[in-house]
């Protein structure tokens, strides 16, 4: 098994500690006037999503997760589980809901997810940045009412809900940043 040593830690490793897969979001080398030098790494669990400060003496080395990222296209959910394909291969793997998270109030079938695989199943699901949904429900659009103010919300195919523009009408495909769950523009046919 492979293992980093302090001085390969960089945001975005993936390492093991007490048994569970880590991200290394943040590392700061410390080296104080008097002792020996340390990393101080902020670090997230990637199952529970928990974040943690960690300290590591220089030199000292951690043990390489088996975690690695890849693109994959959503397929279906049969109500219990959802179904993912890695489109060269044609290999499906099965996501469960926890591991799936708020994913699926982006993702419809067919669009290429960024899948993160721990001991060869789905340990978390990350939909694109950017999707475009039609909009299922809204209040009536206000003709001419193209200030920046105010808003209303809208229920989208894929039953999330955000806030969009008074112009914006019932019907219409918008685009929305899946990161910050927010409304970027209208989509033209």
């Amino acid at each position: 098994m492979a293992s980093y040593s302090t001085n390969e830690f960089k945001g975005g490793l993936k390492i093991m500690l007490d048994g569970d897969p880590y991200n290394i979001i943040e590392n700061e080398f410390v080296k104080p006037g008097k002792g020996q030098a340390f990393s101080r790494v902020k670090v997230r669990n990637l199952k529970t999503g928990r974040v943690i400060d960690k300290t590591f003496k220089s030199g000292e080395s951690v043990e390489a997760a088996d975690v690695f990222e890849m693109d994959m296209q959503y397929l279906y959910t049969d109500g219990e589980f959802y179904y993912f394909m890695e489109p060269e291969s044609f290999e499906q793997y099965q996501a469960s809901p926890e591991a799936m998270g708020d994913a699926m109030k982006w993702v419809r079938e067919q669009d290429l997810c960024k899948v993160v695989l721990y001991e060869g199943s789905p340990l978390s699901i990350e939909p694109p940045a950017f999707t475009e949904l039609r909009i299922t429900e809204t209040d009536p659009g206000v003709r001419g009412d193209t200030s920046g103010g105010g808003g209303k919300p809208a229920t989208l195919e894929t039953g999330a809900v955000v806030r969009v523009p008074l112009f914006v009408d019932q019907g219409e495909v918008i685009k929305v940043d899946t990161r910050k769950a927010e409304y970027v523009s209208r989509v033209k046919d």
